[in-house]
């Protein structure tokens, strides 16, 4: 009778048990994976769109609604980053821009410094950061970050407009770089008129912004007028 008993447990255990549990477990793992492109690709999408939302939210002078979309990115990515032409800009400058913007200058300081340690090109990230130390009573500080940041935003419209196919779209009236020469014409003269320097950086930084919009807005409209080009 044992031995009948330990047969009959030998042969549920290869008709079932553990052996029918392998096939299983395989089919589920395989069926994750089978969807995962699906699930990252819908989770880059929504980050996009957050993104998006926020950005046209500081373009149109709302920071703190834009604050709240790029806090829920930095919740999923914090290393996301945005390409816009031949621009790009970290998640972490537009918190700390946007910060910025509502007056939360030790903060803006923090996620500004975060920016600058995930892209150290950040120029935007740069010159807010000059800025915000500026605003802060560090004058010295902030004056040495103003003028690398906009000596990095000069640097890469001169690169933008010479080298990207839609570099004639950029800047055309070349406002943007005349505003940037000036400031570090004044910053090289150590006469400092700080409230036109700090006005002026935040028109920079918001010109920026709306820059890759404008150009490819300009794009369009060409291609449009003359679409055999």
């Amino acid at each position: 009778m044992i031995r009948k008993n330990a047969i009959r447990k030998a042969l549920q255990r290869s008709r079932g048990g553990k052996s029918s549990g392998r096939p299983m477990k395989s089919r589920n793992s395989l069926a994750w994976i089978s969807i995962l492109p699906f699930l990252y690709s819908c989770a880059s999408l929504r980050l996009s769109g957050e993104m998006q939302t926020g950005r046209q939210a500081l373009l149109k002078n709302n920071p703190d609604v834009a604050l709240t979309y790029f806090h829920h990115v930095t919740e999923t990515d914090s290393n996301y980053l945005m390409r816009l032409g031949g621009f790009q800009e970290g998640v972490w400058t537009y918190v700390g821009r946007s910060q910025y913007l509502t007056g939360k200058l030790p903060e803006a300081r923090q996620s500004l410094e975060k920016a600058l340690g995930q892209h150290n090109d950040d120029y935007l990230a740069r010159l807010y950061l000059g800025l915000t130390l500026a605003r802060s009573g560090d004058q010295p500080g902030g004056l040495k970050n103003i003028e690398t940041g906009m000596k990095g935003i000069y640097d890469q419209l001169e690169w933008i407009v010479a080298h990207n196919t839609s570099g004639q779209f950029w800047d055309p009236h070349g406002e943007i770089r005349s505003e940037i020469k000036s400031n570090l014409a004044m910053i090289a003269g150590k006469d400092i008129d700080w409230p036109k320097l700090i006005s002026s950086g935040e028109w920079v930084g918001q010109k920026m912004e709306e820059e890759p919009d404008l150009a490819r807005r300009d794009e369009i409209n060409d291609h449009d007028a003359d679409p055999g080009v």
